[in-house]
């Protein structure tokens, strides 16, 4: 990463550098800028929760870094959603320019699992110890512009707090963090890096489902011609089937496959014994699951087999999207080669002789 995009530059502009002299070094991993050493959770001695607000800070400030680089390092566009509501509060979400044109053909869709993390992470707390690699969703989206994919980052974690839920965080940060270099007017000043404290309208991102039911259906649903892959992880399975039952025939024809990395989904509950659905994901998905076992190999759990089932290559649920990465990419090169075989495939001509030698068989 340039000087310009580094995270110590974005701390100090936040005015908490005293507070957070930290900074991603040349593997991605976020070390202490005088010490080299990894990010301290009792950095007040036993203080429980003044390390707690401490580390809340650190994640917001890890939040806004990320959504930076996602527009000027993945060079991706923020879309504000509903499109029709200038003036209302609104959500957003990510997506490289030609991600709704006819090139690339190919269309990758982003679901993270649920937590406290925004768009462009896979797990805060992979960022915070284990580095910008393994945490963040950047080598996964740079992997696939390489591969000339589009890109779609839904936000599903993302919620606007009311003005009470705005003082009650403004007193929790100038009680709990009592230091020389965070006052007041620095917890205004990680206040300002965040959106409009506002409340989203129910009908439009409520919920993770209806965040991605929105985008679907105002964005992806409207592109001709597009393969569409999604790479979902722990609740943004659940949020996929959710998608597939509310749009089962959009999203049977649109998407070639899916990568589910130890999902949250329930098959049972969520496509019932619809025989079609059942079909589908048999067909078209596969999951990637926590394991002592190496990388690929089978994986299967008693309680689910609807579709194949292989290891991570790691036993840490943060880790599994970064270890089972490469393994996804080949998965999705073989599903959209078989895929465009099938679409393509050269149909036989009937011809007068070949009717006779049909009807004499």
């Amino acid at each position: 990463m340039t000087q310009e995009l580094s995270f110590q530059k974005f701390i100090e502009q936040s005015g908490l550098l005293e507070e957070f002299k930290y900074d991603f070094n040349d593997k991605a991993e976020l070390r202490d800028t005088e010490t080299q050493s990894p990010f301290v959770f009792n950095y007040y001695k036993n203080v429980h929760e003044k390390n707690s607000k401490r580390y809340q800070a650190l994640g917001h400030l890890l939040e806004q870094y990320i959504y930076e680089l996602l527009e000027k390092m993945c060079k991706l566009q923020k879309v504000y959603i509903p499109l029709e509501a200038d003036k209302q509060p609104r959500s957003f979400f990510f997506m490289s320019e030609s991600a709704l044109t006819s090139h690339p053909s190919a269309l990758l869709v982003l679901l993270q699992d649920h937590g406290v993390f925004r768009a462009g992470q896979w797990s805060q707390q992979a960022i915070i110890h284990h580095g910008l690699q393994h945490g963040s969703q950047i080598p996964c989206i740079q992997m696939a512009l390489q591969a000339h994919y589009g890109v779609i980052v839904p936000n599903l974690n993302d919620s606007f707090v009311d003005l009470k839920m705005e003082k009650e965080w403004k007193s929790l940060l100038a009680q709990n963090i009592e230091s020389s270099s965070l006052k007041m007017v620095q917890a205004e000043s990680l206040l300002s890096l965040q959106q409009p404290p506002q409340c989203i309208p129910d009908r439009f991102s409520n919920t993770p489902e209806e965040h991605m039911a929105y985008i679907w259906d105002y964005f992806i649903s409207k592109t001709e011609g597009k393969d569409v892959a999604f790479i979902v992880h722990g609740y943004g399975g659940l949020v996929f089937m959710d998608l597939l039952v509310r749009r089962k025939w959009e999203v049977m024809s649109k998407v070639y496959a899916v990568a589910l990395i130890d999902s949250e989904h329930h098959v049972g509950h969520q496509l019932g014994s619809d025989v079609q659905l059942l079909a589908w994901i048999k067909h078209h998905c596969r999951e990637w699951v926590t394991s002592p076992k190496p990388l690929d190999k089978p994986a299967a759990t008693v309680l689910k087999k609807e579709f194949p089932m292989v290891s991570a290559g790691t036993e840490k649920h943060s880790l599994a999207p970064s270890s089972s990465l490469e393994s996804i990419f080949k998965y999705f090169k073989k599903a959209l080669k078989a895929r465009t075989t099938i679409n393509f495939s050269p149909v036989p001509i009937a011809t007068r002789s070949s009717t006779k030698r049909k009807q004499s068989t």
